[in-house]
């Protein structure tokens, strides 16, 4: 059962994954067990970079493939916990950090996909010190740290 729904996290990623990373990348359950700090764990992926051919580690990805990555998996989570309470849309997601390691496509990729998923009512919350994505995001409210050692709180609406 645990099996499944993994499998349906997977292919509930893959889809925004494949538009993520311009149909370079696909996850696979992979059956083969991984030693991760001496533990034994039996849920295991394995990247297929549709560049090569080749099926990776996905502990060989860079830190912005990681982080797109990471961030379809828990999108596909999300989508697989609505389906499965009945269609109960999870309406919150908060995305920290992570921007600063994408290039400027990708970061736009990220961000019209992110985009798509508040216009159809979900809230994003990004947590991120990216100027570039601080900008492009009309309402926010911006942490600013004093020379006293406080900080201040700042509301900015689009």
């Amino acid at each position: 059962m645990l099996v499944r729904r993994f499998e349906d996290v997977v292919a509930a990623a893959n889809d925004r994954l494949l538009l993520m990373s311009d149909g370079r990348y696909e996850l696979v359950r992979s059956d083969e067990r991984e030693d991760v700090r001496t533990r034994r764990t039996g849920l295991s992926m394995r990247v297929v970079d549709h560049s090569t051919g080749l099926e990776r580690d996905p502990r060989t990805l860079s830190g912005g493939e990681t982080f797109y990555v990471s961030l379809c998996l828990a999108l596909g989570m999300a989508d697989v916990v609505t389906a499965e309470a009945g269609g109960m849309d999870l309406g919150t997601l908060f995305v920290d950090e992570g921007f600063g390691s994408l290039d400027p496509h990708t970061l736009d990729v990220v961000l019209a996909e992110l985009g798509r998923l508040r216009a159809g009512g979900r809230v994003i919350g990004v947590v991120s010190h990216v100027e570039t994505l601080k900008q492009s995001i009309a309402d926010r409210i911006e942490v600013r740290h004093l020379a006293d050692g406080s900080s201040t709180l700042a509301v900015r609406a689009g």
